[in-house]
């Protein structure tokens, strides 16, 4: 089953009954004009979401091997749940909530040791989860994460110093630098609390104070561009502008302006707003572009997700101004990341572009997610519809001379008032030559509200005719009901008669049949440390007599291998304790014995040391048949 799917059918019916409790909020308008119409931003929204939330892990409650960037993925994942009325992942911030705000030695959820209540020494760590609880207030209204983010503003207060360069917060425990993320995130923090404790004069005090400080310390530059930090001597370090500064500068300014109702704000937030979007700024050919997006660059798994952090809060300038620039450019990177920037399985990559190489993971997929929840209107539809298939991305390997034939699955799921009837239309279509049946059938679903999106599914028999050439071919699906619902999905089957790839690619893929907790860092590098693993499915022809996989691994590795995905044979684990891949090689696996009728091969990599972090790491893969 695909692990998108799986995650929806494992929701507690608790988190359903829960999520059912909740009526939808808006939050805010979202200029979407120029984008996709309403219904279409909502299920583009929903679908990116469930891509993202396929990849939480609830054991350790959290987006698998990055602290900070698993709070920002659970705010996107709070500002999705806000912005349509969907609000089936309630139960997985409650969860994050409760397991993680204990104290942790450094290395299991954080390089840092974690001291309770989501600290750390990373103070701009300590900061993103109070945003994040704040956001989960605001979509359930517990007092008990209001609470926790004016704990965690309690502690971070304790790192304002005015005996270094006047004031502002620092960046970490041992006070060595003064920064433009920690103190966005501190001014951004403080009046939202401010904004929601009546009666309230000390966060509002401190974020005045922190304002005041932040725009006169010399990190926003005469462009109106924020740059990365202050040197010792108190002066602008002029480091690279990225773009999660620029944004939470945007969104600290908007924060206090709604407490305060001062004009002056507004003016500055829009001189930053500005200069993001004007030559020499952070776009280029009208499309958001890290530093780290260059030709020949990629951004590292913090970088990864400064984009969205940007969007959102353009998205909140958008709401706030109703200033058509502001919302087509919302408008803009919706539409690009949609078109240019995803795959077969929705997933979302790095460079918005497009271009190539590109990078997805989780990370990628929240940044990106945050710009498709922008383009969903202040009030959403209340109907939509969506589809997405399974799987998603299906590798051939056919027998010579003879057709094959792919079975595939296309869920779709609708949203409408409760006790609706949504009829829908699913017609598929595939390259000459190709049949697909059923062409056409046609689907009802009974809605439910914003709340839980209904499903249901129609499962298609694909026939691929003998001599297909080898490459990706497409079979389409579009679902309609009326004239103003639809979406339209694809798989992507790849014929192929051989498997030999790079890990960290787009051409890896199609064989990684489940990642599990899994990482990869970029180009020739996926890894699987503590209980997390990744499995590699080889489909070999019908008329395999033997099957081998060479792998090129290094640390501490378990490889083993089945042939039907379940029942699993170790055929090597690394005894030393390896962490510097001072033990890369070329090793070669014989799958003949456990093919099976099906012959088909499975692959699995795991960690022979889970406790020490430095798990199986794979570079490339090749297998080979006969």
């Amino acid at each position: 089953m695909n692990r998108r799917v799986q995650i929806l059918k494992v929701l507690t019916a608790g988190a359903i009954l829960l999520a059912a409790a909740f009526a939808p909020q808006p939050a805010g308008a979202a200029g979407a004009a120029g984008a996709a119409a309403g219904p279409t931003a909502v299920a583009r929204a929903r679908v990116a979401a469930d891509q993202l939330m396929s990849s939480y892990e609830p054991n350790k409650a959290w987006f698998p091997s990055s602290w900070w960037n698993s709070a920002v993925a659970l705010q996107t994942i709070g500002d999705y749940m806000q912005r349509t009325g969907d609000r089936r992942y309630l139960g997985q911030l409650d969860n994050t909530f409760e397991k993680d705000k204990g104290v942790f030695p450094a290395g299991y959820l954080s390089g840092d040791p974690l001291l309770g209540n989501f600290t750390s020494r990373a103070i701009d760590d300590s900061e993103w989860w109070g945003l994040t609880w704040i956001q989960a207030y605001d979509l359930t209204k517990n007092r008990k994460y209001l609470d926790m983010a004016i704990t965690i503003a309690e502690y971070v207060e304790g790192y304002w110093d005015p005996s270094s360069c006047g004031g502002g917060v620092w960046w970490d425990g041992e006070r060595t630098y003064k920064n433009a993320v920690t103190n966005g995130l501190w001014i951004r923090l403080t009046a939202e609390l401010h904004n929601r404790l009546p009666r309230d004069t000390r966060w509002l005090g401190r974020a005045q104070e922190g304002w005041n400080w932040f725009t006169g310390s010399g990190m926003i530059n005469s462009a109106g561009l924020v740059n990365d930090g202050l040197r010792s001597n108190c002066e602008s370090n002029g480091d690279t502008v990225w773009s999660y500064n620029q944004g939470l500068a945007i969104g600290a300014g908007l924060e206090l302006w709604r407490a305060t109702r001062d004009p002056k704000l507004l003016t500055t937030v829009r001189r930053l707003a500005d200069a993001a979007i004007a030559p020499g700024g952070l776009v280029t050919d009208g499309v958001l572009t890290e530093a780290c997006d260059a030709p020949g660059r990629t951004c590292d798994d913090n970088g990864k997700q400064f984009k969205g952090i940007f969007m959102r809060y353009w998205m909140d300038l958008a709401d706030t101004t109703h200033d058509r620039r502001y919302t087509d450019f919302v408008a803009q990177q919706a539409a690009t990341i949609w078109n240019n920037d995803r795959d077969a399985s929705d997933r979302l990559g790095e460079r918005w572009s497009g271009a190539i190489p590109n990078v997805f993971d989780w990370r990628t997929q929240a940044s990106a997610l945050s710009a498709l929840i922008a383009a969903v209107p202040q009030t959403p539809p209340v109907r939509s519809l969506s589809a997405t298939t399974d799987p998603a991305l299906p590798v051939v390997m056919p027998a010579t001379g003879s057709g094959t034939h792919v079975k595939v699955k296309v869920d779709v799921q609708a949203t409408g008032p409760v006790d609706d009837r949504i009829q829908a239309v699913v017609e598929a279509t595939a390259p000459s030559g190709w049949t697909v049946t059923p062409s056409r059938s046609t689907v009802t679903l009974t809605t439910r509200g914003n709340a839980v999106p209904v499903a249901t599914s129609v499962d298609l028999d694909v026939t691929i005719p003998a001599g297909t050439p080898d490459g990706l071919h497409s079979v389409t699906a579009s679902v309609t009901s009326g004239s103003q619902l639809s979406f339209t999905t694809r798989s992507d089957i790849l014929i192929a008669h051989t498997a030999d790839f790079d890990t960290g690619t787009a051409a890896e893929t199609p064989w990684l049949w489940d990642a599990d907790g899994s990482q990869s860092n970029g180009v020739q590098n996926r890894f699987a440390d503590g209980h997390s693993y990744f499995v590699y499915r080889f489909p070999f022809p019908s008329d395999t007599t033997s099957a081998s996989v060479s792998l090129t691994i290094d640390n501490e590795f378990v490889v083993q291998v089945s042939g039907d995905g379940q029942n699993w044979t170790t055929v090597a684990t690394e005894t030393n304790p390896y962490h510097d891949g001072e033990n890369k090689a070329v090793r070669t696996f014989d799958l003949t014995p456990h093919l099976g009728s099906a012959k088909t091969g499975y692959v699995r990599i795991s960690d022979s040391f889970p406790d020490d972090g430095w798990g199986g790491r794979v570079y490339h893969v090749t297998a080979t048949y006969n």
